[in-house]
């Protein structure tokens, strides 16, 4: 059946979204429910589009590397699975972008500028409230999101209204260790950054992270009071 489909919000409304995300995550979902949730998740290639040309705008000759990242449908799935109470509609990360700098002087300098930014798309939180620089997840994650509310005027764009996009902002040596989080879940049946499969994995990378945070970037991560050599003999053991 082919779902009814309102003219101002991708895929009819934010409630019949919310409602084709519950049933997914119930594994109930109709083929209604999934023909509402893909044209929900196209709709955020435009968003997505937009804040990819502001970034590569505000950041060239500037050696800050741009990457977007439009959320596979199987992950959506798998995060409505994750977290049964999640509401689809506010799922903030399915158009994404990322920013790699060189080090983290020049990533608060250019994420301030960019909040003093002359347009509409709204900051949804307080600056602080993803700073996983200042407080790294129990994980190991370091970096700073910012999750912004997309707003336009035209009349092409109108239904695109209130859509989010979330930017990442991470040093060179973040983005480093995100990306073996990355390569593991690839390679292994582990998923260190879900906290899913073997737990070693999980600690081996929180390790992996304060020992680059101490040793790249002067600063602590997630294991802020564990003393140097007991940090180190500890990820050499499960090295080993």
């Amino acid at each position: 059946m082919t779902p009814q489909v309102s003219s101002v919000y991708p895929g009819g409304s934010k409630s019949r979204v919310n409602r084709a995300g519950q049933n997914v995550a119930r594994n109930a979902a109709t083929e209604e429910d999934l023909e509402i949730i893909d044209e929900w998740r196209s709709a955020h290639r435009a968003v997505l589009n937009t804040f990819q040309a502001i970034l590569r705008i505000r950041t060239r000759s500037t050696g800050i590397v741009v990457a977007q990242r439009h959320k596979r449908k199987s992950t959506i799935f798998g995060k409505l699975r994750r977290f049964p109470g999640m509401q689809l509609a506010r799922m903030d990360d399915i158009a994404g972008c990322r920013l790699i700098f060189k080090n983290e002087k020049s990533l608060i300098a250019f994420r301030r500028q960019l909040h003093k930014a002359r347009f509409n798309h709204r900051l949804r939180h307080a600056p602080d409230k993803y700073d996983y620089i200042t407080s790294p997840k129990s994980t190991g994650y370091r970096g700073i999101h910012d999750v912004y509310e997309y707003d336009v005027n035209s009349a092409a764009g109108r239904e695109l209204r209130g859509l989010l996009v979330e930017i990442q902002y991470r040093t060179l040596i973040q983005h480093a260790w995100a990306t073996t989080v990355e390569v593991i879940g690839f390679i292994t049946e582990s998923q260190p950054k879900f906290e899913q499969g073997d737990s070693r994995y999980q600690t081996a990378m929180a390790y992996a992270s304060e020992i680059l945070a101490r040793a790249h970037e002067s600063r602590t991560g997630p294991l802020p009071d564990l003393p140097a050599r007991l940090l180190v003999a500890r990820f050499r053991a499960l090295d080993r």
